[in-house]
């Protein structure tokens, strides 16, 4: 079992550049958030809101 602060980690790992981020890679940050964390995790809701804001940023 991963800690939150490696979920974290690896989350920051794949949206660190977010020009550079496609589809794919927000598909692997959410199935990464959704695979390791449960649903009431205060850290899933804050990381799946900025990728939300971060897939509307890359669709400008």
């Amino acid at each position: 079992m991963l800690t939150e602060a490696t979920i974290e980690r690896m989350f920051r790992e794949l949206v660190s550049e977010p020009k550079k981020c496609t589809d794919e890679t927000f598909d692997q940050a959410e199935e990464l958030l959704e695979r390791e964390l449960r649903d009431e995790s205060p850290l899933r809701h804050r990381l799946t809101v900025e990728l939300e804001e971060l897939r509307t940023l890359a669709a400008k």
